[in-house]
């Protein structure tokens, strides 16, 4: 085990969105391949805003990417007195102080600055004060922040960044009924859960200058910090829902794996070489944070589906069949009475690119009555097919070889009987046995749906010829 102690740190204020999942990912891939450890934190201080439903969604999500974690999920909730208390540390040691500006007069001071030119910052009128203005007044407790000189750290993916110490606000740390802020208590947990490589959203860059005095002040290591571009749609602005779906969990109700989203996260805004396809045991023997590039990722859904349809092909078809099970559910379908499901996804594995495609291919091997394409069947289920049908029914029930070869075999007899090429009469079989003309090889659905299956459906068929 190494030393290296990283977290993740939702706020359960929705699902877990994808830019939040290759954050996690990140930190997983170094945690595992260094043998460091792997936190998780819920941040739910906004108590207005987080719920249950969001912590359940980001826990399904966690679990369903294979994302595990060697520590938490800790709850920020759980631990109010904890941050009461630095606070009240502060305050003894001069450190923070309570500000009893009410907020027509922060709107006042923030207009009046704006107009002479100056920052939106606090004034620091309460910075020296000794005395409330009345003894019930209600106050919040600010942080001194550094008034001079610069902070300076280096990130691991930006390089060195440097803010001047005159930008910086005394941001709040302790709000009027008590409740800590986030770029408080996100100080003291890390510093408190031993983490020392924070790794995170460049959308946190601002707030590390913030809080870096806050470690400091509390007497704390100052961690090190890694910054991950944003995700952006392919119009080049913030990833939103109309890019496609921004959540984790949409995507595997859609029927992509959990591999194929895994796989393409890793490679949006990180590369090795030219390699395209990687397992999970791959990814963590090859991360590194130098190789995550700079500049922005582009969400291109077409490469994810590329990606998903690979993983789909290459997949287990025991495996796909278990997961296949509940899409056919939604269509209220029943594996139980039909063909065996590995089977089955055998004979779609080659061109479904989700397991929504899969099941809406597999459908027709379950449903106890063939679904007719209105235009197919009065295209090919025609009075001039019934000589072969005839044929071929007396043919596949004499079969005793039901294997792909002895089925090869019954329908050369048909050819060798009646002169005609499988491509005069093959079309109409389809038609017969599915209810359209798209679907897997004749020969693999006759196999996979069985000697009396596919005799009843040709049967069926035949009386409509008639």
């Amino acid at each position: 085990m190494s030393d290296l102690r990283l977290r993740f740190a939702p706020s359960p204020t929705g699902y877990l969105h994808i830019g939040g999942a290759r954050t996690a990912l990140f930190n997983y891939l170094l945690a595992k391949k260094e043998q460091g450890t792997f936190i998780l934190r819920i941040e739910d201080t906004d108590v207005a805003r987080s719920t249950q439903e969001s912590v359940d969604a980001i826990l399904q999500a966690m679990t369903w990417l294979g994302l595990s974690y060697d520590k938490g999920p800790y709850y920020q909730s759980d631990r109010f007195d904890l941050y009461k208390a630095k606070v009240q540390e502060l305050l003894d040691k001069g450190l923070a102080y309570r500000c009893y500006c009410t907020q027509e007069e922060l709107d006042a001071k923030r207009e009046a600055a704006m107009k002479s030119g100056g920052k939106p910052k606090y004034d620091g009128t309460c910075r020296e004060r000794k005395q409330p203005p009345a003894a019930d007044a209600p106050f919040v407790v600010r942080f001194k922040s550094p008034q001079e000189g610069e902070i300076t750290f280096v990130d691991r993916i930006k390089g060195p960044i440097t803010f001047r110490n005159e930008e910086l606000d005394d941001i709040i740390i302790q709000r009027s009924d008590g409740t800590p802020t986030y770029n408080f208590v996100v100080v003291v947990d890390d510093a408190e859960m031993g983490v020392n490589l924070i790794i995170r959203g460049d959308d946190h860059v601002n707030n590390t200058p913030r809080q870096i005095p806050m470690y400091t002040a509390l007497g704390y290591p100052i961690p090190e910090f890694a910054h991950v571009p944003m995700i952006l749609g392919a119009d080049k602005s913030r990833l939103s829902k109309r890019h496609g779906a921004t959540s984790v969990m949409a995507y595997q109700e859609q029927g992509y794996l959990p591999e194929a989203l895994v796989n393409y996260l890793a490679r949006l805004g990180w590369s090795h070489g030219d390699q395209e396809i990687f397992s999970m045991d791959e990814l963590i023997e090859k991360f590194a944070l130098e190789q995550v590039g700079r500049a922005a990722g582009v969400f291109n859904p077409e490469k994810l589906l590329w990606l998903n349809a690979h993983y789909i092909k290459t997949g287990d078809p025991v495996r796909l069949a278990t997961l296949l099970t509940e899409f056919l559910a939604k269509q209220g379908l029943s594996t139980e009475a039909g063909p065996d499901l590995p089977a089955v996804v055998k004979t779609l594995q080659e061109r479904a690119r989700t397991l929504v495609e899969m099941a809406e291919g597999a459908a027709f091997y379950y449903r106890s009555e063939v679904e007719f394409d209105a235009e197919a069947a009065a295209k090919f289920l025609t009075a001039d097919k019934r000589i072969p049908f005839e044929a071929l029914i007396r043919h596949l029930e004499a079969c005793t070889d039901w294997s792909h070869d002895g089925i090869v075999a019954a329908f050369q007899n048909v050819m060798d009987e009646t002169g005609l090429k499988l491509g005069k009469f093959g079309p109409s079989v389809r038609v017969a046995l599915v209810g359209c003309t798209t679907s897997p090889g004749i020969h693999e659905v006759v196999e996979v749906l069985g000697q009396t299956r596919t005799l009843v459906r040709l049967r069926r068929a035949l009386e409509l010829l008639n």
